[in-house]
């Protein structure tokens, strides 16, 4: 989508959205090139030993086809809600553009979740249909009479828990699927994103989102596609980074991607992977990289053959920049969005827009600011929040069944970040450290609401507050304060208890890696916990 002009102002003058009347992801992001060229590769799967299984555009029509009428004959009409929990696998491409196709609305749920988090997201989006593995099975079996509006699930894995075999229900359905006629501005995908206070909400994406991260993924990747790209990301596709940033715009510009799946991210088996399937193009979120930082002499090691290295979902920091520039000779383009509105902010070291300690310039088609909180514009090296122009092609529609929250979210036509922030002469933009309670951990997104549910549950606790303290690695860890019930004595063993409670219910990257035990929180007068004050203990 961005014209092919190496100049910043001129491109931002000269670039126009090309929105059409009708559009549908699913028939752009596979039939398209299905129809072109069936047997071009679109997804490089490798397994845990090495092994590569490409699955081509044909292909993945086919059993694209195939999935969206096994779930019409079960009841999956246009509208419904279909959850995708999976990991990076071609099923889980197959599974999506099956959904869009259908006009139902996908709902991605990452794999890490436990049950408790499943649970709660399944049941908000009146989720009617799930694609799943056995271990996604057996966690929603236990929850099942708690989501009336689930009808079916399919298993990848074969029958299990509940679930119908996968490949049995696609190869008695039909091969050929008439998709659906689709408005940019209808319904299609909804990703859930946590908030400061309260459960996590649904942002509900219309199908034009994809269109809409077009810029912003061409832009860090310095005007993607070029001939031999090639891409690979660690994020889980479940997460907006895996997804719109890297799976979706792929599929679109007809460039492989490499679908592999890690049980824990491995720097060594990282660049393994890169140099040994020839990966042209690639996500890292901050944290992987300073992970990969411990990576001695990579170029010498490994035979890598990267063109561009974008870098997201946290600040990156002057030091990872100088590394990818010393050690792997790149220049790390650092970009910036939220699941409400991502990729409108970025840097292009080809065309000379980058600078360290900067997240970027508004990337062409956006109108970004730093605004006060009456909706004007900051000056220059003045704080305020970062805040996007409405409308725009990659801005969420709303939030699932919450009208107010979708109201607070703006002011005027800004939609606001929660994201302070500062603007320097040439136009870049700082970031300087959120306006909320969010907390930020290796890439991810996190309120404090859902895990405080969960410690609570816990037959120890009383009360408690969650809170971001800052980490060299992760950019903040989760530590909890505790205030206990009557009968139980603060110690390790309680501590680890309630740690592996929480990570087993919600998620890994969600449980508090420190805790505290305290006689009472700091309250405000109407209850509301200040937890700026246990930052600053933290």
């Amino acid at each position: 989508m961005l014209p092919d002009i190496r100049e910043y102002d001129r491109l931002i003058r000269e670039f126009r959205w090309n929105i059409p009347p009708r559009y549908n992801i699913g028939v752009d992001v596979c039939d398209r090139w299905a129809d072109r060229s069936p047997n071009q590769a679109a997804i490089l799967e490798v397994n845990a030993h090495g092994d590569v299984k490409p699955a081509t555009y044909g292909e993945l029509r086919e059993r694209s086809n195939r999935l969206a009428n096994a779930l019409a004959a079960r009841g999956v009409t246009r509208g419904d809600r279909v959850a995708v929990l999976l990991s990076q696998m071609h099923q889980t491409a197959v599974a999506h553009i099956a959904i869009y196709k259908m006009g139902a609305i996908a709902v991605p749920l990452a794999a890490l979740f436990g049950v408790d988090a499943l649970e709660y997201r399944l049941r908000d989006a009146g989720v009617k249909a799930l694609v799943t593995n056995a271990a996604g099975a057996t966690k929603v079996a236990g929850i099942r009479d708690d989501l009336p509006d689930l009808q079916c699930m399919f298993c990848t894995d074969g029958a299990a828990s509940g679930a119908e075999n996968y490949d049995d229900a696609l190869a008695t359905a039909a091969a050929h699927f008439t998709p659906a006629d689709t408005s940019p501005d209808d319904p299609g995908l909804m990703i859930y994103t946590s908030g400061t206070t309260g459960p996590a909400k649904g942002a509900l994406h219309g199908h034009r989102v994809v269109l809409g991260h077009l810029p912003g993924v061409e832009f860090p990747h310095e005007f993607l596609p070029q001939p031999g790209d090639r891409f690979w990301t660690p994020a889980d596709w479940a997460w907006a980074g895996g997804l719109l940033n890297s799976l979706l715009p792929c599929l679109h510009f007809g460039i492989p991607i490499v679908a592999r799946s890690f049980e824990k991210f491995d720097p060594d088996a990282a660049f393994a992977l890169m140099a040994d399937l020839n990966v042209r193009n690639t996500f890292i979120p901050p944290t992987a990289l300073r992970m990969l930082r411990a990576v001695d002499n990579p170029r010498g090691r490994f035979n890598l053959n990267l063109r561009t290295l974008a870098s997201g979902g946290e600040s990156l920091g002057a030091e990872t920049y100088a590394w990818g520039r010393e050690q792997l000779g790149l220049t790390i383009n650092e970009f910036y969005g939220q699941t409400e509105c991502n990729l409108v902010l970025g840097s292009c070291a080809a065309i000379g827009i980058g600078k360290p300690g900067a997240i970027g310039r508004a990337i062409p088609g956006h109108n970004v600011a730093v605004i006060r909180d009456d909706g004007t514009l900051c000056e220059t090296d003045e704080l305020g929040q970062i805040a996007v122009k409405r409308p725009d092609p990659v801005m969420f529609l709303q939030y699932w069944n919450k009208p107010e929250a979708t109201r607070e979210k703006f002011i005027g036509d800004w939609m606001t970040t929660g994201d302070q922030g500062m603007v320097d002469d040439d136009g870049y933009v700082r970031f300087v450290g959120r306006d909320d309670d969010v907390i930020t951990s290796a890439g991810y997104r996190i309120g404090p609401g859902e895990i405080e549910d969960c410690l609570i549950r816990h037959p120890a606790v009383a009360i408690a507050a969650a809170i971001g303290k800052p980490d060299p690695v992760r950019t903040e860890i989760v530590k909890a304060f505790i205030v206990l019930r009557p009968g139980h004595a603060p110690s390790d063993a309680l501590a680890a208890d309630i740690q592996h409670f929480v990570r087993t219910r919600l998620a890994a990257h969600e449980y508090p890696r420190e805790v505290a035990f305290v006689e009472s929180l700091p309250l405000t007068t109407t209850g509301k916990v200040i937890r700026r004050e246990l930052r600053e203990r933290a």
